[in-house]
């Protein structure tokens, strides 16, 4: 997980990198689309619609589950998709279902996000859980490394898997295409808010037990950096896209006892942000989601949801 020092100490090796100076945008041609970076450090991506594989679908509880494989930036992607049975008012192509792109912490799979996926399940959304790349985990250095080459770094992937199974939900006769939420624990919660700032159809992001980088902070801190590091940085801090998210909601909900993302760090996030937004805290001793949260993440999913 990457903290604030850690981005401010390597922001100050940036003259060992100054000979690499003046682009404007970087684009890959070793996988399909495209992908640049602004001057200002906002990453862009066109989704379309992935390819994909659906298991038959099997019985589990109040929802159907469904192993999916789809196709992603040169990588096939392992995702759940759980299909709640209320709502379907006994036909299930009826494209009534919001559907929630429910991205895990690092290290978490897509088989132990189910808790929380069948909570959603209760409260009648669809879900389609990814296993992350890396399982969530990431290499700043290495993805700068890739940057300054022109090569796409994982972490930019990484937001684009979850663009595409946006629409590999939208694709789905059972949900409702205009009705599609972001939502993420810790590291999925970053990708969650860049992935929804991006996603202008997208009706809001859910982020638990997260926050940003500072990276501003700790560029004005740093002095004169390098122009790519600092676009980079920018690039993977979802700081950079909270303006974006506008006028869809901002939801993050946190844990006061949060001992790996301190609860401060997310209020300094939230500050950030503009509205709409709304920060709910809760006394669980957990990393991440908890039942706590439930009262506050159904308060804002039904918001989202609203027709």
């Amino acid at each position: 997980m990457l903290e604030r020092r850690t981005v401010k100490g390597i922001m100050l090796l940036a003259g060992v990198i100054a000979l690499l100076l003046g682009w404007h945008f970087f684009s890959s041609s070793s996988s399909a689309g495209q992908w640049k970076v602004s001057d200002e450090g906002v990453l862009d991506y066109v989704a379309v619609m992935p390819q994909y594989n659906l298991s038959p679908p099997e019985d589990d509880g109040n929802s159907t589950l469904s192993a999916v494989l789809f196709q992603s930036r040169g990588a096939n992607m392992a995702a759940l998709l759980r299909i709640p049975r209320s709502g379907m008012s006994g036909d299930e192509k009826n494209g009534s279902i919001p559907g929630i792109v429910l991205l895990p912490g690092a290290t978490v799979s897509k088989e132990k996000e189910q808790k929380l996926a069948r909570y959603l399940s209760d409260l009648g959304f669809a879900s389609i859980t990814l296993d992350q790349r890396n399982l969530g985990g990431i290499d700043p250095k290495a993805d700068l490394q890739l940057f300054l080459k022109e090569e796409e770094p994982t972490e930019h992937k990484m937001v684009y898997d979850a663009l595409a199974a946006a629409e590999l939900l939208r694709s789905r006769p059972e949900i409702d295409p205009m009705r599609i939420i972001y939502a993420g624990e810790s590291n999925g919660g970053r990708f969650a808010i860049i992935a929804c700032a991006l996603d202008r159809s997208a009706r809001g992001v859910l982020a638990i037990s997260t926050c940003g980088y500072a990276v501003d902070a700790a560029i004005g801190s740093a002095g004169a950096v390098d122009n790519d590091l600092v676009r980079f940085y920018r690039s993977i801090d979802p700081e950079t896209y909270l303006g974006r998210i506008a006028p869809r909601p901002l939801a993050m909900i946190h844990s006061l006892n949060d001992t790996i993302i301190p609860c401060k760090l997310a209020e300094q996030t939230f500050a950030r942000a503009v509205q709409p937004k709304r920060l709910h805290t809760v006394g669980c001793n957990v990393h991440g989601y908890c039942a706590q949260m439930n009262d506050a993440i159904e308060e804002e999913l039904d918001g989202m949801a609203v027709i």
